[in-house]
């Protein structure tokens, strides 16, 4: 495949995702997002546009960055994903980055959504007790993570790390890993791009073992850190597609 190949396959993606595409192309710069961005990464074999629009907006969302996250919101929406869907990345990433970005994010979707007349999704259910959260945060990180559900910083008989990490197992896994929207294995996708984008490999090994747990595939995996790499970074997507080498060869 040549540049040019590159150029006008970059180009149709660009349309296919953005109404306005030629209007956001920065002087002197557009040609490398065409060729590298929507020409090389977005076409990939691999991981479905769906799903790389998912670890797309994790990307973008947990910094934020709000103006392409605005524009990558409104392709998520032309690309058949749901609000919904939407929201619960932007929900999952506050977990991750801070619920103050989540405020941001959340704020900046309800702009998209109705300078388009489509209405907000609906609230997710919030009946559990914090016994259930509790208990079924504990049951699903067993599922996702295995016996590393229970080293490191998760260890139970770490008093210290406990004092937040019990407040993580009942809102991260008890809560927002139960609400609709997203299937679990997009879940881990999602934050596999998230800890990449935060540059946090740590993390992102263990979601990424996480997601193959969930039934995502080693190409899925690989796909979610590579499509983060133009939004948040080369050198974070390659330290962490190092960390996981040995899991993903």
């Amino acid at each position: 495949m040549t540049r040019e190949d590159l150029r006008r396959q970059g180009e149709a993606t660009r349309q296919r995702l953005f109404r306005d595409a030629a209007a956001h192309e920065p002087n002197g710069f557009g040609t490398l997002l065409t060729e590298a961005l929507h020409g090389a990464i977005w076409n990939r074999p691999g991981l479905a546009i769906t799903d790389r629009m998912l670890c797309t907006l994790a990307a973008l969302a947990v910094w934020p960055r709000l103006r392409q996250l605005r524009r990558h919101i409104g392709a998520a929406l032309d690309l058949g994903l749901s609000a919904e869907a939407v929201r619960e990345v932007l929900v999952q990433a506050g977990l991750y980055a801070g619920f103050s970005a989540a405020e941001e994010t959340l704020a900046l979707m309800a702009e998209v959504l109705a300078e388009r007349n489509l209405p907000p999704p609906p609230d997710p259910p919030t009946d559990a007790s914090l016994d259930e959260l509790a208990e079924r945060g504990h049951a699903l990180m067993h599922e996702v993570h295995g016996e590393r559900s229970r080293q490191g910083y998760a260890a139970p008989d770490n008093p210290v790390t406990y004092a937040l990490y019990e407040l993580a197992i009942q809102y991260g896994y008890g809560e927002i890993w139960f609400r609709p929207g997203l299937e679990r294995r997009q879940r881990a996708l999602v934050a596999v791009a998230a800890f990449t984008a935060l540059r946090l490999p740590e993390q992102a090994r263990r979601f990424g073992q996480a997601a193959l747990n969930l039934g995502a595939s080693r190409t899925e995996v690989i796909e979610a850190i590579v499509q983060t790499a133009p939004h948040s970074g080369f050198p974070p997507a390659l330290n962490v597609l190092n960390a996981l080498s040995d899991v993903l060869r």
